[in-house]
Parts: structure tokens; sequence; C-alpha cells
């Protein structure tokens, strides 16, 4: 049996938001992902290898280059694919470029992590950073909470902050690029960052009671986008205990002792399951890394070929 090869153009628009967000809260319903991961190469040149097996749906795994540079050069920063493998025979079902199985999971996964920990009546979105991921954040956070009025985009080049509202002003909402972070904050009711930093680029004093903050850019132990007074501060939650424990953003401050070794309340498989207690009032702060992870792009991959009916 031959596998399916399936292009970005492809898979383009297949799944809606919701249907993605959906793939990945079911996901978290069966029973709990074995995964490895691999990362080397020097900082901002690195192969990142994930593997998931999954009961119930099957194997995957995706090799994907991370260069931070190609920017510069008019070239995507990742290039990749996600190998997708039957449960029953190990049968390679298909062969995925990872641009769009990466998109649509990375955004899902922090949106059903804001589903679960923001308040439903969030009116104000601020991203941090104006990437893809940024773009893909402002698309699945406009589809899942109806009642947001304006997404603002903050970026340390202004520029490409304006170039993207500017490519996002068909959205149901309003869009505006601003340049004073800690003056959008302080009306933020959910703060979601996507930004290479290796330092972080929000504070825990601008964040105000009741936001929910959404930390997506970090995945090393060198990098992070929240201070400690914000990790500190926050009831925090994870993606994934296994793919988050190494990033600077949870490492740094337990190794500092700005936070115990405990801080992190639970992941997506408690948050889905009920197993970890909600006690959010009108003042608290909520915090969850993503962190990504094979077992995302396999949720998504299999809710994607099933969609199209292979």
């Amino acid at each position: 049996m031959r596998p399916s090869l399936i292009s970005h153009d492809d898979a383009h628009e297949v799944l809606s938001w919701p249907e993605a967000v959906d793939a990945l809260r079911d996901g978290h319903r069966l029973p709990k992902a074995e995964m490895r991961d691999l990362l080397f190469g020097p900082p901002g040149a690195v192969m990142l290898s994930r593997a998931a097996r999954i009961e119930g749906i099957g194997y995957g795994v995706k090799a994907e280059s991370v260069f931070e540079s190609n920017a510069a050069i008019g070239l995507p920063n990742t290039h990749g694919a996600v190998l997708l493998y039957a449960a029953d025979t190990g049968v390679l079902r298909a062969v995925i470029e990872a641009r769009c199985i990466t998109d649509l999971k990375t955004a899902a996964d922090s949106v059903l992590g804001a589903t679960l920990l923001a308040r439903p009546d969030s009116r104000e979105l601020v991203i941090v950073g104006a990437g893809a991921v940024a773009a893909n954040l402002a698309h699945a956070y406009s589809a899942l909470f109806p009642a947001l009025e304006r997404i603002s985009i903050w970026a340390r080049r202004p520029d490409q902050a304006q170039a993207l509202c500017a490519k996002l002003a068909t959205l149901p909402v309003a869009v505006r690029p601003v340049t004073d972070l800690p003056a959008a904050l302080a009306s933020a009711d959910i703060v979601s960052s996507a930004t290479p930093a290796q330092q972080p680029v929000l504070r825990g004093g601008w964040i105000r009671p009741g936001t929910h903050v959404d930390l997506i850019g970090a995945f090393t132990a060198q990098m992070r986008e929240a201070d400690d007074a914000l990790i500190a501060s926050a009831q925090l939650y994870v993606d994934s205990h296994e793919t988050t424990r190494h990033i600077g953003e949870i490492a740094a401050p337990i190794a500092s002792g700005a936070i115990p070794s405990d801080h992190v309340i639970g992941d997506l498989y408690d948050l889905v399951g009920g197993q970890v207690p909600l006690s959010r009032t009108p003042e608290t702060i909520t915090a969850f890394k993503n962190g990504g992870g094979a077992h995302f792009d396999l949720m998504i991959a299999d809710r994607l070929l099933k969609k199209l009916g292979l």
C-alpha cells in the first residue's frame, strides 16, 4: 500500500480551527501518549525530531529543521515532514509536509488551553510577535472566542506588526498594531506570545489581574518569554509535562528558586480529564506553556487524513 503524500497546498484549510481544537481535545481523552524527542545543533540552527504513539491512533514522527536566520534571506524558518503509521500494522499511512500540521497544532494547542483557563467572555487579545504563528493565533482565537472585540499586535519591529495587521483586516474583530507593549497589556484579557526570545519580553508587573497568558515561543533551555515574577504569580499549566520541563520558562525559575518544583498545576491531560481543580477568580492570572510535542502532530495528522477520507 503506497502512502499518501500530502503537501501544504493539499491540506490547506481542510480542517477549521474549531475542528483542530476538537482533534486535540479528543486526543487527550485517549490513553496517554508515549513520546521521545531528539534536539541537536547549534543555537538558531537546530534539528528537532519528535515521535509519539497513541493507542487508538498509531505512531507519528516529525523531523523538522529550525533555522532562525532564514527569514533574513526570504525562506521559512522551519522545514520538515510528518510521517504517520497505522496502529495495527505499522504501515506508513502518509507523509505530510510538516508546515501544515505545525501551523494547525501550535495555535490549536494554545487555544485549547485558553478555552479551559481564560475567561470565556474575554474581549481583548494581545499577540506578542508578528510571524506566521502570530497570524495563525489571530485566526484561531477569533474563531474560538466569539466575545473577542479587538486584537492588538506588538513586535520588536513595528513595521512587521503593521504588515500583519493589514493581512488580518478581514477578521471579524478589529486588529491594530501597538508600539507600547505595557500599555497594551494593561487592558488585555488574553496575552499570547510567540517569539524566539532568549530573554523575557513579558514582565509580571505588566500583567493585570484576571489575564490569561499563553506562552509559545520558547522550546529550549536557553529560551524564555516570561520573567520569574510572571511565572511565580500565575496559576501555571503546561500542555505536556514531558515536553516542557526542560524549557527555560519552567526550568530556569525552578533552578533559581523563584518557584517550587511543583509549581506547575497540571497539563492538558489533567485539564481535559478534569483531574486538576480550577480555582480561577476574577483576579487570577493563569499561564499556559505551549511546548508542543509529537502527540499533538499525531492527533492533528490523524484528523486531517480522516477528513480527507484517507
